[in-house]
């Protein structure tokens, strides 16, 4: 099968990004191109059409290509759970919780033949595989397991570009060490080098392009621009890098708590994209000050995050802030915070044993062994009636209201949507919480959450007939590969022919 490959000299060097402008790039020359990543170590993750979950980067990655997300793209998931431990995906289902240690010598052969097969079937329906590395192919302690980088290449004899991170710093010392730790055979698939994320004077940079290409042989084959975060990095280091700027025209400022082990910020993307509004990722030690809402987001361990919240005070003001009138909305492992207990009987998350919630809603939840994972398209009921809403479930635990078993019939709590189990709102209090990700996605329910927030402070409602996120992120995955493809000479890795 024809295939490119991208590697990176270090974790966030770009390679996710570059990746995602080929799709995009290649589509538009008429390739029928799809995504692939052996092996990925996320907590954004998305559930296909079929059920099954792959890193959310390769499913943006799928749209840019123009194509329907497969568990082939990734037939490799690794969820930490923070404990030296992660839960393993393969095929898009899980199969087991395992240790760092145990890892390659309990799942090594399996994922190598997932791969394979993956690649087998990816390469019978399209033109040309866009691979993807993951952190760097040098780490010399663990060549020999590596399921993702120059053993993908090898397989597949992959023409691959060599990402660098030139921000940081080092850019010039880290390609040519990566060169000299790569074997003979590896280090001849590097057909270019990718300078990422410069900024300043282009001419400045021509002596060591010309260094580096007399010193390896190797050609400088695209030197990419800084691009503000088009999209998001794969795990939550890249929140920490975010400097919180307050937008010129905003008017909502939303807070988002930053989870130790945060799932699925993606979910708040659509909400970055909106002119009036701020997202604010605050840390469980930090003060939560006077936000219009503060979003309790998914994670992978909800009652150990829950610990910290409750260690650290961040409980204590979330509940207080409720309690002023402040509006909460949790999604998924944050639904199941809100809730006045929390089982996990059989220590699925790490965490056995039974804990208090936040008591904001009246839910108990225990944590059961078989997951949730399905897409879903459900109507609202609140905060306006009848919207179609679409998104998909990704959990583990069961939740009920504890005053339907009660027989109180005088709850406060009613249904967001059609599907009562998916989510629900306590109108007197201003707390809301749902199992479905991607819900702001979805343009007009988001516009009628906003206009919710918006009318508690006297603003004016915004227009609710607006098209979902998916026409914003179409405009770019566009705008990224226009960029990349104005700076980015293809000709030393693309096959002559499509297939």
């Amino acid at each position: 099968m024809k295939a490119i490959m991208v590697v990176g000299t270090t974790s966030h060097a770009g390679k996710s990004l570059i990746a995602t402008a080929l799709c995009r790039i290649l589509s538009r020359r008429g390739w029928r191109v799809t995504p692939f990543k052996g092996q990925n170590m996320a907590l954004n993750a998305y559930v296909t059409p079929n059920g099954g979950e792959i890193g959310h980067a390769q499913a943006v990655q799928a749209w840019a290509a123009g194509v329907m997300p497969c568990v082939e793209m990734n037939p490799i998931l690794l969820k930490p759970q923070g404990d030296m431990t992660s839960q393993v995906i393969l095929m898009g289902k899980t199969v087991g919780r395992v240790g760092a240690a145990d890892y390659y010598e309990q799942y090594f052969t399996q994922g190598w033949q997932a791969i394979e097969e993956s690649l087998r079937r990816l390469g019978s329906e399209f033109d040309l595989v866009v691979c993807e590395g993951a952190g760097s192919p040098a780490e010399i302690n663990l060549k020999h397991r590596d399921l993702t980088n120059m053993r993908v290449a090898m397989h597949l004899n992959a023409p691959t570009l060599l990402v660098v991170d030139i921000d940081r710093g080092g850019a010039f010392a880290h390609v040519v060490g990566t060169l000299e730790l790569l074997e003979p055979e590896e280090r001849a698939l590097i057909k270019g080098v990718v300078i990422n994320k410069f900024r300043g004077q282009r001419s400045l940079l021509d002596s060591g392009i010309t260094w580096l290409e007399e010193r390896t042989g190797i050609p400088v084959v695209g030197v990419i621009p800084w691009m503000e975060h088009l999209f998001p990095a794969e795990d939550s280091l890249d929140l920490l890098e975010r400097n919180f700027q307050k937008k010129a025209n905003s008017e909502i400022t939303i807070a988002v708590i930053r989870l130790p082990r945060i799932s699925n910020f993606t979910d708040f993307d659509p909400l970055e994209s909106e002119p009036s509004v701020t997202v604010k990722y605050i840390s469980p030690s930090q003060s939560l000050g006077h936000p219009d809402a503060v979003i309790l987001p998914g994670t992978k361990t909800t009652i150990a995050d829950l610990l910290v919240l409750q260690k650290t005070g961040m409980a204590t003001a979330i509940q207080e802030y409720a309690a002023a009138g402040g509006t909460v909305l949790g999604i998924c492992g944050g639904f199941q915070m809100l809730g006045k207990m929390l089982a996990d009987p059989e220590g699925i998350e790490g965490q056995e044993g039974r804990y208090q919630g936040l008591s904001l809603l009246p839910l108990k939840t225990v944590i059961a062994g078989n997951k949730v994972a399905r897409q879903r398209i459900v109507t609202s009921n609140y905060p306006q009636v009848g919207l179609p809403v679409g998104g998909y479930e990704i959990h583990q635990g069961r939740s009920r209201l504890i005053e339907s078993e009660e027989g109180n019939k005088q709850s406060s709590c009613k249904p967001l949507f059609d599907d009562p189990g998916l989510g629900i709102v306590d109108i007197h209090q201003s707390v809301w919480g749902s199992y479905l990700h991607g819900l702001f996605d979805n343009g007009p329910w988001r516009r009628a959450w906003l206009n919710y927030l918006r009318q508690q402070r006297g603003l004016p409602s915004l227009p609710t007939g607006v098209a979902n996120y998916r026409e914003q992120r179409e405009a770019m995955l566009n705008l990224l590969a226009d960029t990349v493809e104005a700076h980015l000479d293809l000709s030393a890795i693309l096959p002559s022919q499509r297939g």
